[in-house]
């Protein structure tokens, strides 16, 4: 869904989520000036690797190029990486910089990143030479800084914690088999939020803030997040990127859980700049909806996502908030083969994750969480999502749908058309249903015709905008619902379960 203009967003009062980060500080003698600075942080860790960021500054004359050095300790081994060009010659590891960063002026910084495999013990490097000059060479060992902000409360155990899914045939079901449907609604913020400067979450994420989106009656919650934020790139405040952000996303889908719900974590704003039909903006950074993921970062996202859950099967990843190749290039064949394969897409500019790459990326993870991919016109079009449906090892792909009142698509003979020949080989899931009317009778009509057969849907969106640009479910993060969300509160509490 797009978003509300920012002179919306900016008149609603949010609550920043901060997290400390590991990092490795640079602290100076007094009068004493490296000739380059390095930090290192890890900004996400699992049990068979982490993701790792480092920031240069050059304090000496500028330079029109630039090559990083470290050394490992402990047998990492770095994969993959952005921002600059990664290799790794036994524990000496190597960033050299792209065509597009390679000038690093008197006091300026660059920011790269990466995913690297690692053992138990995962030691900091202790060494860095920018250009073969020893970096932090006054810097004064200190320990890593106590979090200044006061530490999240654990939220309590309901006792009721969601199902690990999987896909059997056309259907979602729990370990024991029993069929699951995925009802609720979006959270959005994390898309948006951190790319302005503005923090992490519109409005509050604590437990009391969650409680009051189970109170109706949802089992699931859509986070929308943001690939620039997630992975710390150097354009993204740290305070709202990188090792912070990472941390709030997994302090909520925590929270989630504890209330028995099911989380989706979903791609929503990415890199790439886009200013053919339709564009959001002329941006190349992630601060609206792009056509495609972009393969220059989407892959790290997700395969550094897909590990940092793939131990956690109640999570289910949605690839791709809403594609719309559809949009730049002549024809249909054409966008769905850009949809599944990317690459050199017509009217797109960026090079092109295509669904295809996405799900490599998580499955090479080991992860074998269920994944939702959206198809064409903005997840409206599933016309031909079983003609180009991603190869998946695992077999647990599902297909993604969106609908609106103002869409192509809105109506049930279309449904029945192109929805229930998908929904009959695949479990299929509105990530998004909603209307501007700031009623709720064009959702009643989705939401009975998902019921009557057995199938997902999820309202946007839990935040307090104005209900006809939104369309937002509530005016109040304590569950009180416009007139729209009056419909699908009242409907969530009726169904059985």
């Amino acid at each position: 869904m797009r978003h509300p203009p920012r002179s919306v967003l900016l008149a609603v009062a949010g609550a920043v989520a901060l997290v400390a980060g590991a990092l490795l500080p640079v602290v100076t003698a007094q009068g004493a000036v490296p000739a380059c600075t390095v930090e290192y942080s890890v900004t996400g860790q699992w049990d068979a690797g982490f993701q790792g960021a480092v920031k240069i500054t050059n304090n000496t004359t500028a330079l029109s190029g630039w090559t990083l050095t470290f050394d490992f300790a402990d047998g990492q081994k770095v994969t993959q990486g952005w921002s600059a060009k990664w290799s790794q010659s036994g524990a000496t590891v190597t960033a050299a910089n792209e065509s597009w960063n390679g000038s690093l002026g008197t006091g300026a910084s660059v920011s790269a990143g990466f995913i690297a495999s690692a053992s138990k013990t995962n030691a900091v490097p202790t060494t860095f030479k920018l250009n073969g000059t020893t970096c932090n060479a006054d810097a004064a060992p200190t320990p890593t800084p106590t979090p200044t902000t006061p530490p999240t409360t654990d939220p309590p155990d309901t006792g009721d914690e969601p199902p690990a899914l999987h896909v059997s045939g056309n259907k979602l079901v729990d370990a024991d088999g029993d069929t699951r449907r995925l009802l609720g609604v979006n959270r959005s913020g994390g898309e948006f939020m951190c790319v302005q400067g503005r923090g992490i979450w519109d409005g509050p994420v604590d437990d009391a803030a969650v409680k009051a989106i189970a109170d109706w009656n949802v089992d699931t919650v859509r986070i929308p997040l943001n690939e620039e934020c997630w992975l710390g790139l150097s354009n993204i405040n740290s305070a709202y990127g990188g090792a912070n952000y990472v941390k709030a996303v997994k302090d909520l889908v925590t929270r989630v859980e504890a209330h028995g719900m099911t989380p989706i974590v979903e791609l929503h704003w990415n890199y790439g700049q886009y200013t053919g039909n339709s564009a959001g903006c002329s941006d190349v950074h992630a601060s609206c909806q792009k056509p495609m993921p972009d393969m220059q970062y989407t892959p790290s996202f997700w395969t550094s996502v897909a590990n940092t859950f793939r131990n956690d099967q109640a999570v289910v990843f949605d690839l791709f908030n809403e594609p719309y190749p559809d949009r730049a290039t002549s024809t249909t064949t054409q966008a769905w083969q850009c949809w599944r394969d990317g690459g050199t897409c017509p009217g797109i500019g960026y090079e092109v994750a295509g669904m295809q790459d996405l799900v490599d990326s998580v499955r090479a993870t080991g992860a074998k969480n269920v994944i939702l991919a959206g198809g064409l016109a903005y997840s409206n079009d599933l016309g031909q999502w079983l003609t180009y449906k991603p190869t998946d090892p695992t077999g647990n792909l599902a297909a993604a749908y969106h609908v609106y009142n103002f869409n192509t698509c809105a109506n049930v003979s279309c449904w029945n058309s192109t929805l229930a020949p998908v929904a009959a080989q695949v479990p299929l899931v509105a990530g998004e249903i909603g209307e501007n009317t700031c009623s709720h009778g064009f959702v009643d009509q989705v939401m009975k015709w998902f019921d009557d057969r057995g199938l997902s849907y999820l309202g946007w969106t839990w935040n307090t905008w104005d209900c006809s640009t939104g369309p937002s479910l509530i005016s109040g993060y304590d569950g009180t619902p416009t007139a729209y969300g009056a419909g699908l509160r009242d409907h969530l509490r009726a169904l059985d379960g």
